[in-house]
This record gives C-alpha cells, structure tokens and sequence, in this order.
C-alpha cells in the first residue's frame, strides 16, 4: 500500500508505523485510520514487534476536526465504529506486541490511541490529555475501557471529568503507561525495548496477552484453567525447547518466533 499519513519500515523483524501528519500535530482523519488499520495488519505479518509513535514533536493530537466538512456535520457514532473500532481492534489484537512510543502530545483519541498497545513508552516531555469534555463530549477511541483499568476508576474518572493535562511521569506513577524515557535517548531507548521483544518467544509473548487480558473477566478456577491451556501451547513450540537446552548450556537462548 501507499501510505500518504504515515510511514511503515520494518527492520531486523521490528515494524515502525509513523504517525506522518507532522503539521497537524498527527490528527486522525480518515485516511490516516484506515491506514494505520492496514499497516498493523501488514506488519504483524513480517515482524516479531510493532512501534507506534509520531512524526515531529507529536505523537497524536485526536480527531481531525476538519476532516471532512465542519464538527457540527461530523456523524461521531458512524466514524468511531466504521473507522476506529478496526483500527483500535487491529492494534490490540495483533498477534505480535505492540509498542506506542509517545514522543509529544498524545490528546484524545490520539491518547487512547496510544492505550490500545501493549506497552505504552513516553518521553519525559510527552503528555497525555483527555480532553473531550472540553468540546461536550465523553472519551471515546477505548479510553473508557482501558483507563479505568490502568490507573483505577478514581483516576479515570478525574482524568476524564477535569481534562487535565498528564504528564508522563504522572502517568507512569499512576500506572497508564510502562515507563518514560529522557527525551534526549527516547527513540533509543523504545529501538532498544523493541528489539528485545523482536528477539523474544513470539508465541509466548502472544499467550500471554491472552492470559492477561483475561483475568478481568474471569473466576480464579477459570483463570487456572486459562493459563495451563495457553501453557500447555507454550510447551508445544520450538522457542521452548531451545529455551530450556539454553537454560542447561548456559547460554544466551536464540529463539525463532515460533
């Protein structure tokens, strides 16, 4: 595909979607959604790991308001679940891990964007803002399905409610993101993260997305049972044989994906 609002490399199995609207602070519009949706998709297909993060000084700044005519004509309900809900559902449920690495601003449902990964690296100079009561509206783009279960209703809800900016280090202190980065040795930091994960049981990595996503929804006895069944394909693959021959060679395990 010809991406034209954002850039996709993959190198040495890690996939980097860019954020390419620099001059609008990375606003979502159409065009961009569907491709992010379609550059998730391609990459968890030649890559161990996916890079979200922004070009210029900002990860995300929400919703085009523009995009398409005036904000009073937008149709929210059509967009959000004709053009979001792929987009947001490809990240999280890409079969590799995903990393939003927040360089800037990340407002709105750029915010919530950067939510949907699985781990969540801002710089020290990022932020993060909720800021749809602002203009008369609730968070959308997952916000109130991954904040409360980040950082505890408490948080979302004042989060929500005020629209106060949120630095990074709050939000790492708060526990809605992973961690922060000096801004100065960010984009080496995340290369860093990203290539362990690369190098990593692939298919572990996948197991335990599922294992830890659902134990919200589950008893401890259905949560015991979750975990040998996803244990029990863990122990089929390749990565595990070679991480237990490495283990008693004591050596450094060389694991495939697989």
């Amino acid at each position: 595909m010809d991406y034209q609002a954002l850039t996709l490399v993959i190198r040495n199995s890690v996939a980097v979607i860019t954020l390419n609207r620099p001059e609008l602070m990375n606003a979502l519009n159409t065009q961009m959604r569907a491709e992010i949706t379609h550059a998730v998709k391609a990459s968890e297909k030649d890559a161990r790991v996916v890079i979200i993060t922004g070009a210029g000084k900002s990860f995300c700044s929400g919703q085009d308001l523009g995009d398409g005519g005036s904000a009073a004509s937008l149709d929210l309900e059509r967009t959000l679940r004709d053009e979001y809900v792929p987009m947001l559902k490809a990240i999280f449920d890409c079969r590799v891990p995903t990393i939003s690495a927040v360089n800037g601003q990340a407002a709105g449902a750029g915010a919530n964007l950067a939510l949907a990964a699985d781990v969540v690296i801002a710089s020290e100079d990022a932020y993060f803002i909720q800021a749809f009561t602002r203009i008369g509206l609730i968070p959308d783009a997952g916000g109130t399905y991954w904040l409360p279960r980040q950082m505890g209703v408490a948080k979302a809800m004042g989060a929500a409610l005020f629209a106060d900016k949120i630095t990074a280090q709050q939000a790492s202190d708060w526990g809605m993101i992973y961690e922060t980065a000096p801004a100065e040795t960010f984009l080496e930091h995340v290369q860093g993260r990203a290539a362990q994960l690369a190098a990593g049981p692939t298919v572990a990595y996948r197991q335990l997305k599922k294992a830890i996503r659902g134990s919200f929804e589950n008893s401890l006895d259905d949560q015991l049972a979750l975990e040998a069944k996803l244990q029990g394909r863990c122990g089929q693959t390749r990565d595990f044989q070679e991480g237990v021959v490495a283990f008693l060679e004591k050596r450094k395990a060389v694991y495939e994906g697989r």
